[in-house]
């Protein structure tokens, strides 16, 4: 039994459902969500993240992080985390860069938030000498420093869509036709978390809220206010959301997202306003937000790929290049993803980032 099926079944029960309620349905149901039954990452899956396309992205990113540590006076122990760490590529990148840094392995106890039953035992393979721990919530992060990486972690949350009317607004939904799936809209009702978008929108425009965004900023700043550290957050998207940006891909390539539910990865681009006012509103500062390709250069990732191509001839030296620019290009990866830096009042923005 797939899927399908069963939302129909619930639809026809209960009424077309809310967007978020169908992007938790594909992504997380226990036995036929994408992310409870497969390794969605690589040319085998569905997407490849910027860790797996080459291993200057999680080093640089690591050293990031050791350099913030050092200026914070060498915290220990403190909180090494990370929020959807994929098959844990990433962290064990980050992790081997950062073991010349004195103190920062040993004074780090490495958490990891992952849902997916099949990434964790990817990632307890790949990270098992650091003895990483698993929770579900980042509320139960230890009440200490935290040192905090997010990539592509905020554009799998489940987000609603609300299309203007008036000063009211209508709720796409998700509803049925013919034992298929088909989009509708709800009626016009006022939206309170929407207060703030009549001065910026016109009747008929698309604006994308994700409920669960600022409840996992929340206790993440709230850590960093409270006993120092920061987080590094790395996604596509731009500081305010305007317009559809709801997406399924499926064997690397753009699918309908109402066909096949729980087969393909749902996303949409990721408001980092809303991000940033969470931080404040924690009592953390946040730095400017900054293009992938910029934040990368910064951090010396040139010098890096020049370091790496050394020994290397022929296609091994092709795909290198390749991989610094994908990352950094403004017509790759360096435009579209963004960084936001999460920090205490009391320092200053992580390296690579401005105030």
């Amino acid at each position: 039994m797939s899927l399908l099926p069963l939302l129909l079944e619930r639809i026809a029960a209960d009424g077309p459902i809310t967007l978020s309620d169908y992007m938790a349905e594909c992504l997380l149901h226990p036995e036929h969500g994408y992310y409870s039954s497969r390794d969605p990452l690589g040319v085998a899956g569905d997407f490849t993240t910027a860790p797996e396309i080459s291993q200057m992205f999680g080093e640089l990113l690591g050293l990031a992080l050791a350099q913030a540590w050092v200026d914070q006076g060498r915290p220990a122990p403190f909180t090494l985390a990370e929020l959807g760490p994929g098959r844990g590529t990433l962290m064990a990148d980050a992790l081997r860069a950062t073991h010349s840094v004195p103190g920062f392995l040993e004074a780090a106890q490495l958490h990891l938030i992952e849902a997916s039953p099949v990434l964790r035992a990817m990632q307890s393979r790949a990270l098992e000498p650091h003895s990483p721990v698993w929770l579900d919530h980042v509320q139960d992060l230890p009440r200490q420093p935290l040192f905090l990486i997010a990539n592509e972690f905020f554009d799998a949350l489940p987000i609603r869509q609300f299309i203007r009317d008036g000063a009211g607004w209508r709720e796409r939904l998700v509803g049925a036709r013919d034992k298929g799936l088909v989009f509708g809209l709800g009626a016009v009702t006022p939206q309170p978390a929407l207060s703030s978008r009549l001065d910026d929108t016109r009747d008929g425009d698309l604006v994308e809220l994700c409920p669960s965004a600022a409840a996992i900023m929340d206790p993440v700043a709230g850590r960093i206010a409270g006993h120092g550290g920061v987080a590094l957050i790395v996604d596509y998207g731009d500081w305010r959301a305007l317009g559809d940006t709801f997406q399924a891909v499926r064997d690397h390539r753009p699918a309908d997202p109402l066909t096949d539910p729980g087969q393909a990865d749902l996303t949409a681009h990721v408001d980092f306003e809303t991000l940033a006012l969470a931080a404040r509103k924690a009592g953390c500062f946040h730095a400017r937000l900054t293009p992938q390709g910029v934040f990368l250069e910064r951090l010396g990732i040139t010098p890096r790929a020049e370091q790496l191509a050394k020994p290397l001839t022929g296609a091994a030296l092709d795909s290198l290049v390749a991989a610094h620019r994908r990352l950094t290009h403004p017509d790759e990866m360096g435009n579209l993803f963004k960084v936001l830096g999460v920090y205490p009042a009391s320092a200053n923005p992580p390296p690579g980032l401005e105030r």
